[in-house]
């Protein structure tokens, strides 16, 4: 079998697009979808290249599925081909959800949209019950790694800063890389089975091409482009709308966000909470239950629930007057986007050459390993904020909220439903049982 003929960029750039619309499932759909089709329909990279690029954007900060497409991008077609494929493969998330946000800001007080979200929330707290699970089963692979889960769930709950608690992992993991390395080996990868699937474009013994080789002038000039850009819109910001203004605040907030997000969306929801929810008030923790919840019925990267924060939060402060709130809105899901996401352009394109000369080196994967453990416990504390919210609303149980959320949980974790079906039930079952109780 000959190896397919060379991609050109526009034929890359219709196939990110497209991924960015069918990209449901979250981050482990998403990368079973650019498996099956890169991997083993179309034989543009060999199944050992995909692997060594997914696991080193597993370990960095950052939605892995877009790092893994930018990654690919990049390896085809340069530096352009990185930034296009990473940018088509979030664009149809953000214009989605700019205008479910639009619709649930302006709409969502109506009985009908009420009761479907009513349903909705309980099946969130059940979504994140799972991930929870999926992790834990998945990185808790001896004693030492469950202890560090517990002492990040316990410090969660008293309000420890979550950057805090990935230092203090990270620390661990350092120490334990060194004392007792076994116990801190990277667990077992992609599920995908090692196959061959015949030649490929970018194959296994295919030399690096130039602009992947790693030069210490190349890793400092992309990143100071990348700093220059996040400092120089940051910058604009400030003079426009004052270094206190809410912009503002958003850019640099999601920013530190953006260098938190370890172990998925999941893992850094809790620090957005404290600070889009408790110190800032852009939205309300039941607003944040709510855009969990549209975050994981779009497709694209789950991480892209910033966009509704930023949305909600430029609604609610009125940054362009009464009149102009949607506007506000998709300035504040702009911002937050950008900022959140330019990061990860960053550390594929600054650090790719390095990570393709790289291999495995347990002291280097020790201290994100010890992370992975800490955001096990850091996602469970998510499920306990979130299940207080809306199994006990108002300070009371309600049992329709437990109901539907226990038999959400069980869909979930026993007969492995899919969240978006699994959603779709979820919001009928609101919709009917608000006609039953009005």
């Amino acid at each position: 079998m000959p190896p397919p003929a060379p991609v050109t960029f526009r034929e890359a750039l219709l196939y990110w697009f497209k991924l960015g619309f069918i990209s449901f499932g979250g981050p482990a759909g998403q990368i079973a979808l650019m498996h099956s089709e890169l991997v083993e329909r179309r034989r543009w990279i060999s199944e050992q290249r995909f692997l060594h690029a997914l696991n080193y954007c597993m370990l960095l900060p950052g939605p892995e599925a877009t790092q893994l497409a930018v990654y690919i991008g990049w390896l085809l077609h340069r530096t352009w081909g990185g930034i296009m494929a990473g940018l088509l493969f979030i664009l149809p998330s953000l214009l989605l959800l700019i205008g479910l946000s639009w619709i649930y800001l302006a709409w969502g007080h109506l009985p009908a949209i009420a009761g479907i979200m009513a349903g909705i929330k309980p099946a969130v707290v059940a979504i994140v019950i799972a991930a929870a699970w999926r992790i834990g089963t998945r990185t808790l692979r001896n004693g030492l790694l469950c202890a560090i889960a517990v002492l990040a769930f316990v410090a969660i709950l008293l309000d420890v800063p979550f950057p805090l608690i990935v230092l203090a992992a990270a620390l661990a993991g350092f120490a334990g890389g060194r004392l007792a390395p076994q116990r801190f080996q990277p667990g077992g990868g992609h599920p995908a089975d090692r196959k061959h699937y015949g030649p490929a474009l970018i194959d296994d013994d295919t030399p690096t091409p130039g602009h992947a080789r790693f030069s210490l002038r190349g890793l400092l000039k992309a990143s100071a482009i990348g700093f220059g850009l996040a400092l120089a819109a940051w910058l604009a910001l400030a003079a426009v709308y004052g270094v206190d203004g809410t912009l503002t605040r958003m850019g640099w907030f999601f920013t530190k966000a953006a260098l938190m997000t370890f172990g998925g969306a999941y893992a850094v929801l809790p620090y957005v909470v404290q600070g889009a929810v408790e110190k800032y008030g852009w939205l309300s923790a039941a607003q944040m239950i709510d855009g969990l919840a549209l975050g994981e019925t779009t497709p694209g990267p789950l991480i892209m629930i910033v966009a509704f924060v930023g949305f909600v939060g430029g609604w609610t402060h009125a940054l362009f007057g009464p009149a102009a709130l949607p506007l506000a809105g998709a300035a504040g899901a702009l911002v937050a986007s950008l900022f959140t996401f330019l990061p990860s352009f960053v550390f594929i394109l600054a650090g790719a050459p390095l990570v393709e000369s790289g291999r495995g080196n347990v002291r280097l994967t020790a201290p994100l390993t010890a992370i992975s453990a800490a955001v096990v416990g850091v996602v469970a504390s998510l499920a306990v904020f979130f299940g207080q919210h809306v199994f006990f609303a108002g300070g009371q149980a309600q049992p329709a909220a437990i109901a539907i959320g226990v038999l959400a949980s069980i869909a979930l974790l026993r007969y492995q439903v899919g969240p978006i079906k699994l959603i779709a039930a979820c919001a009928l079952a609101g919709l009917v049982l608000s006609y039953w109780h009005a």
